[in-house]
């Protein structure tokens, strides 16, 4: 985290500056804490001390109603698969996430847990060969039956013919197989996709023909459809989106492409529509990557400044975990439901055509203005 001293800007910075942060104290661990105490008093340096901040910086600033901040999350690595829905199910549920870009893999295994089909904890050091001869597929140590991916796929192709035959956005995509998830009605409140389309929270996927969701919507075309994902109709809602909020935070798990697809909403506003906004304005990032190796996943916010997408002056505002999302985000989400009050569901998904056609207005004034 990047922290600015509280000098002003007429002279260097002294010892007093440097050592005004909180003195660290080697606090006694009780029976029966709390997530809020634990994080609050024990996580004091490292990365737990980034927890702490991140989950600091989510509560004051970016679910603060004041700043009234448009929040989006964006999902890589196999989260649903390992049962972290039910943390992005309770955020969306307490107004503290208003729109997720994630990759289809996630959206596809989110299935699963909505027909009650079942994951199971298992072993990561079983032997593979073995596994397939047994119709057994492995995401390192969750294992199921392969029976799963067929039965999906047959719910997901079902879903697709009452769709329009025609190019849609995936957040389309996205509500119509909620929707299906709860007319089936098995286990629709363990389903991001299912609890997403009831309280009408978009969710975009940046590369939709990399999952098997994309790969049915491909066999279909096969068939003779005219029903295609439209990543460019995803790009200008998803621009609108962020053109629209008073304040844009995110909430970062892992990285890959989900991450800049909501990242590039920013430079898209000034680079390409001539639309200036300045840059993101929170920022909360869980990943295992570092910068050194030159990879979008690993890059720090303070490199992202560089291309417009977070505001200089809001580096402070900015927090990068190095760690594991299955660890940090039950521990920021218990926190935030335990510290912050629920905020108003924005309900962007209904808002889509109207944010549209008010990106259309701004960016066809600035053109008029330009030479």
């Amino acid at each position: 985290m990047h922290h600015h001293s509280n000098t002003p800007n007429n002279h260097e910075p002294m010892q007093s500056d440097y050592l005004s942060g909180p003195q660290i104290v080697p606090r006694r661990v009780q029976p029966d804490m709390t997530v809020v105490e634990l994080i609050d008093q024990q996580f004091q340096a490292y990365n737990a001390a980034r927890l702490s901040e991140a989950a600091r910086l989510y509560v004051e600033e970016m679910l603060n109603p004041e700043r009234d901040v448009t929040i989006g999350m964006t999902m890589a690595g196999a989260l649903t698969p390992a049962g972290l829905g039910g943390c992005i199910i309770t955020l969306m549920e307490y107004g503290f996430v208003d729109f997720i870009i994630s990759t289809g893999a996630n959206l596809y295994h989110d299935i699963h847990h909505a027909l009650a089909m079942a994951l199971h904890q298992g072993d990561f050091r079983l032997d593979d060969t073995k596994l397939q001869q047994e119709g057994v597929i492995r995401i390192y140590d969750i294992l199921f039956e392969d029976k799963v991916l067929l039965d999906t796929d047959a719910f997901v192709r079902e879903s697709l013919k009452s769709l329009p035959n025609r190019p849609i956005s995936t957040s389309e995509l996205h509500y119509h197989l909620g929707v299906q998830l709860i007319k089936a009605g098995v286990r629709p409140e363990q389903s991001v996709l299912a609890q997403a389309a009831q309280w009408n929270v978009p969710i975009y996927t940046s590369s939709p023909g990399d999952s098997s969701i994309g790969m049915n919507v491909a066999r279909n075309a096969l068939d003779g459809s005219l029903l295609t994902l439209d990543s460019l109709a995803d790009v200008n809602e998803t621009t609108a989106i962020v053109h629209h909020a008073t304040r844009n935070g995110v909430l970062i798990l892992g990285g890959g492409s989900p991450k800049n697809f909501y990242l590039q909403t920013q430079p898209q506003l000034w680079e390409v529509l001539g639309i200036q906004k300045g840059g993101h304005d929170y920022f909360i990032q869980i990943t295992a990557d570092a910068p050194h190796w030159g990879g979008l996943s690993g890059a720090t916010p303070s490199e992202a400044v560089s291309w417009g997408k977070i505001k200089p002056d809001q580096l402070h505002s900015t927090v990068v975990i190095y760690g594991d999302s299955t660890i940090a985000m039950p521990l920021i989400t218990a926190y935030a439901v335990s510290k912050a009050k629920p905020r108003p569901r924005r309900a962007l998904l209904q808002k889509r055509a109207e944010l549209l056609h008010k990106l259309q207005i701004a960016y066809k004034a600035g053109k008029e203005s330009r030479p």
